[in-house]
């Protein structure tokens, strides 16, 4: 049964090659000697096709069941016949014994070789005596092929040893070629797992550069001693800073970085990483201390789609450090510690979102209990005081205490609906079973009845039709926030709503009053303060961040108020609005 195997045996191919080079001899030899017959050569069509057999073996790391002993056995049946066939010692094949001694010490080193020279030998004796060859010269002749046998076999005992050193050495390097990828895959693992644990952009970024330094040099020796440079630049208010680095001063520490050149603004513009041979001249990375030993330098680019966190640099002394398998494992790392970034971004985002909505929701119940105390408790406190001096009147003016009544009843129906109409500003349920258009028109009319405030709308349906449920109800809210601001400190008599679209993906919400207006800068720079006038800006900008929209206020004293939010209806109508320049 054939037996596969990993890795060939140089042994086989040394028998091989000197096997072919036997047969070309034989060949030469009987070319010479004229004797290239075919009825007195068919050994040696037979040694070829042997031959030939062995080397597809060889090729495919195959081995028949007793390899080397057939294979022994078999060159000295068909170099014995070959030596019979051509005439014996008297033939020009004489040397053919040759072929087994080689055979022999390669395959089983001095044992091999003697055996083998003392088997022909034998063979030549027998032959020489049947053909009737003078003893003395027969018994010479097996002399020679017996020290050639232990000749070759010394010989076959040395390249063995020598092979086997080699092998071992080979295999050892193989082994730790194995054991350094396996670290290296062992480091890759481990910086996916850190990085997909953490939510911590400081854990992150040293994550990333060290687990980027093992991955590198598996070997610990080896990692001690590498002067490897590397660093973590974010982008922070227009900037590179350094998040995190290894070989850096302090002072590098604080360097920013504009990447308006060199190697970090290819990087960042293309988004692909760029490798270089002379970093130390870079015109921006030339200022840090930490790079001016180092020849080579490679930046992958922290980038996802638009979105762009910042650069992973490493740097060496030496000028082929990077090679294309290292420069492999730096673009994985990259990868990972882009994805790491950006789940640490997002919990960030839903952590300040969630304050945000906290806060959202304190001003709202801030607004409802000002509101009720403004409106409805007021009122209903004036009812209860009246009531009190109307049961008074009761003894002594019954007809004045009947129209007091009267206008009781009236304030108590005006405060029903105020309750009612904040009842439906905190939710129209309205929105819900009918849309934003009936939603508003219900608030227009809402409005009227309750405050006598008019307010006209423009609502495109077509609008309308492509927002889901849950922008519907922040919009109603944004115009809401609006309308009220405007009721209450416009003194307009007219507030006129719209909502159109003006460009392919992006409508335009618009609430517009002809009322007192406001200084815009003054009231924004009063937000610090908490000025009750300043609230309604801020409700409104966070309201118009939730729909991805783009808020614009301006208003003059005397000069009215008009609100405009940009809402973006697509993905890429949102880029075009708040990446203009990118966008062309």
């Amino acid at each position: 049964m054939l037996r596969k195997y990993e890795t060939p045996y140089m042994a086989d191919w040394f028998a091989i090659s000197l096997r072919w080079i036997m047969l070309v001899g034989l060949i030469v030899s009987l070319g010479l000697g004229g004797k290239l017959g075919l009825s007195s050569s068919w050994p040696l069509g037979l040694l070829i096709g042997w031959n030939l057999v062995m080397t597809a073996l060889a090729g495919l790391n195959v081995r028949i069941p007793y390899h080397r002993p057939i294979s022994m056995v078999m060159d000295l049946i068909l170099s014995g016949a070959f030596f019979q066939v051509q005439g014996g010692l008297y033939g020009p094949a004489v040397w053919s014994g040759l072929l087994p001694i080689l055979t022999g010490s390669i395959y089983f080193e001095l044992p091999g070789a003697l055996i083998s020279s003392v088997i022909f030998s034998v063979w030549m004796i027998f032959a020489s005596i049947q053909a009737g060859v003078d003893l003395r010269f027969t018994l010479a002749a097996s002399g020679i092929q017996i020290v050639l046998g232990l000749m070759f076999g010394f010989l076959g005992r040395r390249l063995i040893t020598h092979m086997r050193q080699n092998r071992i050495l080979w295999q050892d390097t193989e082994e730790r070629k194995r054991a350094m990828q396996a670290e290296r895959m062992r480091a890759i693992y481990e910086l996916t797992t850190t990085l997909s644990s953490t939510l911590s952009y400081k854990r992150v970024l040293e994550s990333a550069l060290n687990l980027s330094a093992t991955a590198l040099n598996p070997d610990p020796d080896q990692l001690l001693n590498d002067p490897l440079t590397g660093a973590v630049m974010l982008f922070s208010g227009g900037k590179l800073r350094i998040g995190s680095a290894r070989r850096f001063t302090n002072a590098d520490m604080r360097i920013t970085f504009d990447a308006a050149e060199g190697i970090l603004k290819k990087a960042i513009d293309e988004g692909d990483p760029v490798f270089v041979k002379d970093i130390g001249y870079d015109p921006e990375l030339g200022r840090v201390v930490g790079l001016r030993n180092c020849t080579s330098g490679y930046c992958f680019p922290l980038r996802s789609g638009f979105n762009v966190y910042g650069a992973l640099l490493f740097a060496h002394p030496d000028p082929n450090y990077f090679t294309a398998e290292r420069r492999d494992l730096l673009d994985i790392i990259g990868r990972q510690a882009v994805i790491a970034i950006q789940n640490a971004r997002l919990y960030q985002d839903l952590v300040e979102e969630k304050e945000r909505m906290v806060e959202i929701h304190e001003e709202a119940r801030k607004k409802l209990a000002r509101d009720l105390h403004d409106g409805p408790t007021q009122s209903v406190a004036a009812i209860a005081m009246r009531l009190n001096i109307t049961k008074r009147m009761m003894t002594k003016d019954v007809k004045a205490a009947a129209e007091e009544l009267a206008k009781l009843e009236e304030l108590a129906h005006r405060t029903t609906k105020e309750i009612r109409h904040m009842l439906f500003t905190l939710r129209p349920l309205i929105l819900e079973s009918q849309g934003l258009a009936a939603a508003l028109q219900s608030m227009a009319d809402k409005m009227m009845e309750t405050f006598g405030q008019r307010v006209t709308l423009n609502i495109d349906e077509q609008v309308t039709s492509q927002l889901e449920m849950g922008k519907q109800g922040v919009i109603f809210y944004i115009i809401e926030e609006a309308v009220n601001n405007a009721r209450k400190h416009a003194s307009a008599p007219v507030i006129a709503v719209s909502l159109k679209p003006v460009e392919a993906g992006i409508a335009l919400l618009e609430v517009a009053d002809n009322g007192v207006g406001f200084d815009v800068k003054a009231v924004t720079e009063a937000y610090d303060k908490r000025a009750s006038s300043s609230l309604g800006m801020v409700n409104l900008q966070e309201r118009a961040e939730l729909v991805n929209g783009l808020l614009q206020i301006e208003s003059r004293p005397g000069k009215g108020t008009k609100v405009q939010v940009y809402i973006p209806l697509t993905e890429d109508a949102a880029d075009r609005l708040h990446h203009p320049q990118r966008a062309k």
